[in-house]
């Protein structure tokens, strides 16, 4: 097996571990703190959570009511910012609540344009230089909600989901202005969140059983164009390695009931079917590849060592976007060209099943 030169970083409660995985398997430790208090030290906040950014070769940590922290790789602090910033005798974010107020979101990286962004309790958007504590801009998003996810387009928007509104928000990052709203189905969480492909589009799944994307100038694309009645869509879309496809599952209820009360849909299901994985490109809206669980798919599973790990939708989205990317590149070619080869996968998948537990964890890590 080839060594490793990467590392993972990782919140395991209130510290941040730095994983060697060249390590694991040798007498040096695979795993040290990063950041938080050492054994027996006083804790010093609870962890919301972390980015890396490789081109700036920093990790930034945003911590409970003590705001967002940027440090080198080898573990130096480089700058911190909090919510609130005094500029020439006016404050900047938190306006309504600067007591309760702080930082509530992961830290968002937009590769393209070197910015963070953040949102706070409020419901406000900040966009901050990857190089220093300085705000670009602030949005305040909260008479939509003051609970949302943020996600990076990559492609001069940002991008904003509003899961109780329903609606995907498109944002110019130069200003935080505006550019486009549109509406999906339900939402299973309000931690649901879209993935974005290289071609710009935005997708997100729906307990309506649909996959709703949107193109960078808010077009949209409901997958599959044939009605759903009895699925849903819980789990949140995993791009494909390529960048321009993205796997999906569906889950097959024995019932679904539908029922709106004013601006809200709610929707109840009993007894799940099956599964149906997908991979298809959003842009052109090609199909590349379907499987059900049970079934052909379900049968390769029994035949490898993943029947020992407890598998639930998610995790068999994630194992298979994982072995495209890791495990078989060759896997992922022939299923642009329309020959999904199932030895093929059932190979992959046995060996990923005798690969050590640590290492099946860090697949997991990387793509859930």
């Amino acid at each position: 097996m080839q060594p490793y030169y990467w590392q993972i970083y990782l919140v395991a409660e209130n510290r941040v571990m730095k994983i060697n995985p060249s390590n694991i398997g040798t007498t040096e430790s695979a795993a040290e703190v990063f950041f938080g208090p050492e054994p027996g030290q006083e804790v010093s906040g609870e962890i919301i959570g972390l980015s890396v950014s490789t081109s700036s070769s920093s990790v930034f940590i945003n911590v409970k009511n003590r705001g967002l922290f940027a440090y080198s790789l080898d573990g130096h602090l480089r700058w911190s910012a909090g919510p609130v910033l005094y500029r020439f005798g006016y404050r900047q974010g938190c306006k309504q609540n600067v007591r309760d107020c702080y930082f509530s979101s992961i830290p968002v990286i937009d590769r393209c344009e070197a910015s963070i962004y953040m949102s706070n309790t409020e419901g406000e958007i900040y966009s901050l230089s990857v190089r220093s504590p300085q705000f670009k801009w602030i949005q305040d998003f909260s008479s939509f909600d003051k609970v949302f996810t943020i996600t990076p387009g990559n492609n001069g928007r940002l991008y904003v989901t509003v899961p109780v509104r329903v609606l995907v928000l498109a944002l110019d990052v130069t200003t935080g202005n505006i550019l486009w709203q549109r509406n999906t189905g339900p939402l299973s969480t309000t931690e649901c969140a879209p993935v974005v492909d290289s071609n710009g589009w935005i997708s997100i799944g729906s307990l309506d059983g649909f996959l709703y994307s949107f193109s960078p100038t808010g077009s949209l694309k409901k997958f599959p164009r044939a009605a759903v009645l009895d699925s849903v869509v819980q789990v949140s879309p995993l791009l494909d390695c390529s960048g321009y496809a993205v796997y999906i599952s569906q889950t097959e209820m024995e019932e679904k009931i539908s029922h709106v009360t004013g601006e809200y849909t709610c929707i109840s299901a009993l007894k799940p079917r099956n599964v149906v994985f997908t991979m298809l490109a959003p842009s052109t809206g090609s199909t590349y590849w379907s499987e059900s669980y049970p079934g052909k798919f379900s049968s390769l599973l029994v035949k490898t060592d993943l029947q020992n790990f407890v598998l639930d939708e998610s995790v068999l989205l994630a194992f298979v976007a994982a072995s495209s990317e890791i495990l078989s590149p060759v896997l992922r070619f022939s299923v642009f060209r329309h020959q999904f080869d199932v030895d093929k996968l059932k190979e992959q998948l046995h060996l990923a099943s005798k690969l050590e537990h640590k290492f099946l964890c860090t697949i997991f890590l990387l793509y859930l």
